[in-house]
C-alpha cells in the first residue's frame, strides 16, 4: 500500500508569541511506521493534536484519511484513528472491563470485543479489578487497548513504553509490527531512540517546532555522513602489523589486543577488504554504526549552524 493517510503542508501552530510548530509538510503512507522524536518542547505533541482535530493550525493544512479532522463532519474520521497519550489518565472506580467497554461505545463498536483486546495487551486476569489497583505499567497497556479499539487506520502513539518492563516492550512492539504489516500507518513518538532503530521504518527528526530531518535510518546516516566505528579483537601477535596498515586508510586508536578502526562510512568496505586480508589472525570484529542519539545531535548542530 502506498496511498497517503496523513498530509501536512506547511502546518505551523502558534500560542500567542510561541511557535510550537513552524511550517512543518509530512506525509505519512498506509502500512508504514514513523517514529517521531525529538526533546520535550520540539513540537511531537503538538503535531498529534493536529492531527487528531483536537487544536486547528495557525497556517498551514492537515488532512487525515482524506478530510479535515478539525471540522464539524470529522466525527467519522476520528472514529478511525486510534491515540494514546503520554499521560493516560482513567476512571479509578471503573474495571478494566467496564472501561473499555465505555470507550467502545463511544467509537461505536461492539463491546464484546473489548476482552479479545484485554487479553492481547496482557490483561484479561487483570479485567475485573478496578482500575485505581493497576500499576503504571498496567495503565499503560490499558490505554494501548483502548487505543485500538474500532481497528484503527492511523494509531498515534505518544511515548508509548512508558512504563513497561522489556517484555512488556517487545510484546508491545509485536502488536505495532502486526498493524502496520496489516495496512495501518503508525506514527510512534519517544524518547527511546535506542529502540527505535530497528523498529520503525523512518524516523522523523524534530526541533524547536521544525522538522529537520526525514528518511529511513540508512537515509539519514549517510545524510550525516558520520564516521562507522570497527572494534577488532586480534591474536597471534598481529596487532601492531594490523593497525599500521590500517593506519593507512582510517584511523586507528586502543591497544593490544583490542584496537578500533574509524573511517568514514564511504570507507568502510576497503577497510573490511584490508582486515578480512588478515584472516584468522582476526578473533572477532563489531561494526558500530552511528546510533540514532549521534544522529539526532548531528542534526542539532547543522541547524544551529545553519541558524
Amino acid at each position: 500500500m502506498s496511498h497517503t493517510r496523513v498530509d501536512l503542508e506547511g502546518v505551523s501552530k502558534r500560542y500567542g508569541a510561541q511557535e510550537a510548530v513552524r511550517e512543518v509538510s509530512l506525509e505519512l503512507p498506509a502500512g508504514e511506521c514513523v517514529a517521531l522524536v525529538g526533546h520535550n518542547g520540539a513540537g511531537k505533541t503538538t503535531l498529534m493534536k493536529l492531527m487528531l482535530g483536537l487544536i486547528r493550525p495557525t497556517a498551514g493544512r492537515v488532512r487525515m484519511l482524506g478530510g479535515d479532522p478539525a471540522a464539524a463532519s470529522g466525527a467519522h474520521l476520528r472514529r478511525r484513528i486510534g491515540f494514546l497519550p503520554e499521560n493516560v489518565a482513567f476512571t479509578d472506580s471503573l474495571t478494566g472491563r467496564e472501561l473499555l467497554g465505555f470507550y467502545a461505545r463511544l467509537k461505536r463498536e461492539p463491546v464484546r470485543k473489548s476482552m479479545v483486546l484485554l487479553d492481547r495487551v496482557g490483561l484479561a486476569d487483570a479485567a475485573d479489578r478496578r482500575v485505581g489497583t493497576y500499576s503504571k505499567g498496567m495503565r499503560q497497556r490499558l490505554g494501548l487497548a483502548q487505543a485500538l479499539l474500532g481497528a484503527p487506520q492511523v494509531l498515534l502513539l505518544d511515548e508509548p513504553t512508558t512504563g513497561l518492563d522489556p517484555a512488556l516492550r517487545q510484546s508491545f512492539y509485536d502488536i505495532i509490527r502486526e498493524l502496520r504489516d496489516g495496512g495501518a500507518t503508525v506514527l510512534l513518538s519517544s524518547h527511546a531512540l535506542t529502540e527505535l532503530a530497528e523498529r520503525a521504518d523512518r524516523m522523523v527528526i524534530m526541533h524547536r517546532g521544525r522538522l529537520l530531518a526525514n528518511g529511513t535510518v540508512g537515509e539519514l546516516r549517510r545524510l550525516a555522513d558520520l564516521p562507522v566505528r570497527l572494534r577488532l579483537a586480534v591474536g597471534g601477535g598481529w596487532t601492531e602489523a594490523m593497525a599500521g596498515r590500517l593506519a593507512e586508510i582510517a584511523r586507528v586508536t586502543g591497544r593490544v589486543p583490542a584496537i578500533e578502526v574509524t573511517c568514514p562510512e564511504r570507507d568502510k568496505m576497503t577497510v573490511l577488504r584490508r582486515i578480512a586480508d588478515f584472516g584468522a589472525a582476526v578473533d572477532d570484529i563489531d561494526i558500530l554504526p552511528p546510533s540514532l542519539d549521534e544522529l539526532y545531535a548531528h542534526f542539532l548542530q547543522e541547524r544551529g549552524r545553519a541558524a
